[in-house]
């Protein structure tokens, strides 16, 4: 049987991974600092153990949406740690394949604000000079694709993956999905959207990504591959299509004292889409449940 080890296993999206590797028949080993009954942090984890697995998912982050990208440098040094562990660990252990969660925040912000539809190559080694990633987490995101490269380098087979706005079932807080489901329960009149209610995301959901990243194992493809859909939702239609599908007709107001990030995140998704596109079309009946 084939063996899969996923980290931050019980966060959104590592417990869906998981889920999606078990159901394709591999031995699935979990590791989260938040497993019920088996706490183990990724980084002890990977100085304990050489277990060469088939398959390593590396979702282990500290996570938060916006409030963290912005505002805990402390969180961004801890990623840094837990990713430093994971390749020195996949150089020793020599797994199948490592697959790699960056981020749409590795872009150029100068290309978010642009309006133009994010690619791959967008990102070029080393950094063009005034292309710079959307805050500290943007850094720590590319520095652990910059790892990636060095592990393939020395023979690791590493797979990069660059997802935009996940949202599904058990979404984290600090999303707007889960800002909006949850205002949306009590009836909230008008809803609030932090920052600017006409940033746009590219929102895909976590099955989709759970398919991509299993075609990328069963295929071999090394990416870097977006993770989205190509299609913008400003966050105001997204609130209110979802309150619509919950059956009321709120008001919209924006905090611009909360952070909100640039302007456009949306993914060329050709990639993706020649080896597995995106299934689930973004609803608001879908992006509620999502969020509840």
């Amino acid at each position: 049987m084939r063996t899969a080890l996923i980290t931050g296993s019980a966060g959104f999206i590592g417990h869906h991974v998981a889920a999606a590797f078990g159901q394709a028949g591999y031995d699935v080993t979990r590791v989260d600092t938040r497993t019920p009954g088996d706490p183990v942090d990724a980084r002890d984890y990977f100085r304990e153990n050489s277990t060469p697995f088939d398959v390593v998912v590396h979702c282990a982050a500290v996570v938060g949406g916006r409030k963290v990208v912005i505002g805990d440098p402390l969180a961004h040094a801890h990623n840094l740690e837990i990713d430093a562990a994971l390749f020195a660990w996949a150089r020793r252990a020599r797994p199948g394949r490592v697959v790699y969660f960056s981020s749409s925040c590795a872009y150029p912000v100068r290309l978010a604000r642009a309006g133009k539809h994010l690619h791959e190559d967008d990102i070029t080694w080393p950094p063009a000079a005034g292309m710079m990633p959307d805050e500290l987490y943007g850094w720590t995101k590319l520095t652990g694709e910059l790892l990636a490269r060095t592990a393939q380098d020395d023979g690791v087979m590493v797979s990069v993956v660059r997802p935009f706005s996940v949202y599904g079932p058990g979404v984290a807080d600090g999303f707007a999905v889960k800002g909006f489901a949850r205002q949306i329960a009590t009836r909230t009149d008008p809803i609030e959207i932090w920052g600017d209610d006409r940033q746009v995301r590219d929102f895909i959901h976590v099955d989709d990504v759970s398919r991509a990243v299993l075609a990328m194992v069963e295929q071999g493809i090394d990416g870097p591959v977006n993770l989205g859909t190509g299609a913008g939702t400003s966050l105001r239609v997204l609130a209110l299509r979802m309150a619509a599908a919950a059956g009321y007709s709120p008001r919209v107001k924006v905090n611009p004292g909360l952070p909100s990030g640039v302007p456009r995140l949306v993914a060329d998704p050709a990639r993706l889409h020649q080896f597995c596109p995106p299934q689930v079309a973004l609803g608001g009946h879908v992006a509620l449940a999502a969020g509840a």
